[in-house]
């Protein structure tokens, strides 16, 4: 290994390390575990982080935590991190987005405790029946436009907006869409403008 290399090797550990130290929030919290229990139940993965099944202990109730370890974050994911915090508090109030009950940080691991929302995804929904009727199709729109339009009255643009990102409250009949996955959502200013991009394409149609 020439001399070049080896630097440059002490340089990524040095720089591995201060993240590892690094907090995302600044502030302290609880600890997680204090509050509330996590099981192995696995709801999703994401780019940075699993959300899983989480019971609080005082209550009983549940709700899902999302666990993101700080051991492979980037400096920019240390942003995107507190900026996805700051955002669910400011649409906390907001109907159809999934609530955040709370935000922890141990020397691992950012958790960000939500809304448990038992109906699983609209893209499950989509795939289990097959096709929704126009009416039916339009109710969701009508709701999605409506989330869209919220976001952007409160200074947020969501930029993954997907069926794996909108999920249902409930496993009955009569359920609210709520949405997640604001992982790469932006504050913006009015007449600013941002690049959107997509990650990903879907060629189902949900209404025929």
């Amino acid at each position: 290994m020439s001399e070049r290399e080896e630097e440059t090797g002490k340089m990524s550990e040095d720089l591995n390390a201060s993240s590892k130290c690094k907090n995302v929030l600044p502030y302290e919290t609880p600890d997680l575990n204090e509050h509330y229990s996590v099981v192995d139940e696995v709801l999703g993965e994401g780019r940075l982080g699993t959300t899983y099944v989480c019971t609080h202990k005082e209550t009983g109730k549940t709700y899902a935590c999302k666990t993101i370890p700080k051991e492979k974050l980037s400096k920019e994911d240390y942003d995107d991190v507190w900026r996805e915090i700051q955002i669910l508090h400011h649409l906390s109030d907001y109907p159809n987005v999934a609530r955040m009950q709370g935000s922890y940080e141990d020397k691992f691991s950012v958790h960000i405790v939500m809304e448990l929302c038992a109906g699983g995804e609209l893209f499950d929904r989509i795939i289990k029946k097959g096709h929704y009727t126009e009416r039916e199709a339009a109710k969701l729109m009508k709701t999605i436009v409506g989330v869209v339009e919220g976001c952007h009255a409160h200074g947020v643009i969501h930029r993954d907006l997907k069926p794996e990102n909108l999920l249902f409250d409930t496993v009955s009949r009569n359920v609210t869409l709520k949405v997640v996955g604001f992982g790469l959502s932006v504050f913006f200013k009015p007449g600013s403008i941002h690049l959107l991009y997509s990650i990903q394409f879907y060629n189902e149609c949900i209404c025929v």
